[in-house]
C-alpha cells in the first residue's frame, strides 16, 4: 500500500511538471494550432508512457514488456531534458527582463521568448539523440595508473579490468553484454573486477542475457560483488547464478592472489545498503579482511558504492574499486550524485586509500549518457606513490 501511494505521488508530480512545460513552451511556439495540438498530445503520451516504462520490466508478457520499457524510458530521458531546458529558459528570460529594465533598447523580450521556446524542444531532441548514441555504443576502454608506494616489483604493472553497472534488463540484452566481454578479454588482464549492479530483473527473465559473463577470462579469475540492484532483483538467486557462471562472488570476504612470487589480497563487500534487505549481508570492509596475511601490502577492495571508502581506509585497504554513480549519467544528475556519494567518477584519494569510481559500463533507466561516458576500466598498479 505504501509503495502504491508513493507511485501515485510520483505520477501526480509528473503530471504537474508536464503541464508546466506545456504552459511555458507550447503557447510561445510560432506554429499553427494543429502543430501545437500535436505537441500537447505528445506531452499527454509522455505522461502515460513514463510510469508504464518504469514498471514494464515486471510484466510477464514479452516482448510487450520490453517494448513498453523502451518507449517509456526514452520518453523519460527526453522529458528530463525538456524540463531542465525549460527551467534554464526561465532563468534566461529573467536575465532578459533585468537587462530590459536597465537598458530598454538593448534587448527585445518578445524575440527572446519565441526563440528560446523553439530552442527548448530542439535542444531536448538533440541531447536525447546524442545521449542515446553514447549509451548504446560499447563502452570505451579507460586506462588508469594507480601509483603505490613500496609496491612489490612483481606487482608493478599488475592489471585489473573493472566493469560495473551494466544493468542487464529491458533495454540491455545479451548482444550488449557479449560486446563488453569481448572487449574485456582482449585486454588480457591479470584480474577482472565486477563491481555490482549487473542486473535489473530476475534470474528467470535475464539468465540467458547474463550468460556471456561466463566467458570472462583473466589470469587470476573474475571477482564480483553485489550492488543495490541485485537486492532489488533477488540477490540470493543472482549470487547462485553468478557462481554458476564461474564468477567468484565475494561477500565480506577475501582471497589471496599469488602473482610471480608476490601476494595481493582481493576482498569484496556486499552493497553498502545490503543490510536493509538481509541483515546477514550487512556490508563490512573490516570483516572482509579477517584472516588475511598481515604482511601483504596490496589490499584491494571491491565495493559497489564509494560510500564504503571511509570504512575501507580504516581497515587498511590500498585501493577500492567502486561504481554505482554512473558519473551522473547525464546532466544535471551529476550534481545530485555529489549529495549522496563522496566520489562521483575517476581516481581519488582518502588518506592512504586510493578510490577509483567507475562511470559504469552500461546505463540505468533512460538509454542516455551526456558528459559521463560509459567505461571499461583498465587499472594498472605502478610503483612510485607517496
Amino acid at each position: 500500500m505504501r509503495r502504491l501511494s508513493f507511485f501515485v505521488r510520483i505520477i501526480a508530480i509528473g503530471i504537474l511538471l508536464h503541464v508546466y512545460v506545456g504552459i511555458r513552451i507550447i503557447p510561445e511556439l510560432p506554429v499553427d494550432a494543429a502543430v501545437k495540438g500535436l505537441c500537447a498530445l505528445w506531452l499527454v503520451l509522455s505522461v502515460l508512457l513514463i510510469p508504464v516504462g518504469m514498471i514494464a520490466r515486471s510484466l510477464q508478457r514479452q516482448p510487450l514488456g520490453d517494448r513498453l520499457a523502451w518507449a517509456g524510458l526514452i520518453a523519460l530521458g527526453l522529458f528530463s531534458s525538456l524540463l531542465v531546458l525549460t527551467f534554464a529558459r526561465e532563468l534566461l528570460l529573467l536575465v532578459v527582463m533585468i537587462v530590459r529594465a536597465i537598458s530598454p533598447e538593448v534587448v527585445n523580450p518578445a524575440g527572446w521568448e519565441i526563440n528560446s521556446a523553439i530552442a527548448v524542444p530542439l535542444l531536448a531532441l538533440l541531447s536525447t539523440a546524442i545521449g542515446f548514441f553514447n549509451a548504446r555504443r560499447r563502452a570505451r576502454v579507460v586506462s588508469i595508473d594507480v601509483p603505490i608506494k613500496d609496491l612489490p616489483h612483481a606487482l608493478d604493472g599488475f592489471t585489473i579490468v573493472q566493469i560495473s553497472d551494466i544493468h542487464v534488463g529491458p533495454t540491455i540484452k545479451r548482444g550488449y553484454v557479449d560486446a563488453i566481454v569481448d572487449a574485456v578479454n582482449r585486454l588480457e588482464p591479470d584480474l577482472i573486477a565486477v563491481t555490482g549492479d549487473v542486473v535489473d530483473g530476475s534470474v528467470e527473465h535475464l539468465a540467458d542475457h547474463t550468460r556471456p559473463l561466463s566467458r570472462l577470462s583473466a589470469r587470476h579469475g573474475a571477482y564480483l560483488v553485489t550492488g543495490n540492484h541485485e537486492y532489488y532483483s533477488g540477490a540470493h538467486a543472482w549470487i547462485a547464478e553468478f557462481q554458476r557462471l564461474g564468477l567468484h562472488v565475494l561477500l565480506n570476504e577475501h582471497v589471496v592472489v599469488e602473482h610471480d612470487g608476490a601476494q595481493a589480497v582481493i576482498a569484496g563487500v556486499t552493497d553498502f545498503s545490503a543490510g536493509h534487505f538481509d541483515p546477514a549481508h550487512e556490508s563490512d570492509p573490516a570483516a572482509a579482511l579477517e584472516g588475511a596475511p598481515g604482511d601483504v601490502l596490496i589490499k584491494v577492495l571491491l565495493a559497489h558504492q564509494p560510500r564504503s571508502a571511509e570504512a575501507a581506509a580504516d581497515a587498511g585497504f590500498t585501493l577500492q574499486l567502486s561504481g554505482h554513480t554512473h558519473g551522473g549519467q547525464f546532466f544535471p544528475w551529476n550534481f545530485a550524485v555529489r549529495l549522496q556519494q563522496p566520489f562521483v567518477a575517476g581516481l581519488s584519494r582518502l588518506d592512504d586509500l586510493w578510490v577509483y569510481t567507475s562511470r559504469g559500463t552500461g546505463y540505468w533507466g533512460p538509454p542516455k549518457r551526456l558528459g559521463a561516458p560509459s567505461e571499461i576500466t583498465r587499472l594498472r598498479l605502478v610503483g612510485g606513490g607517496t
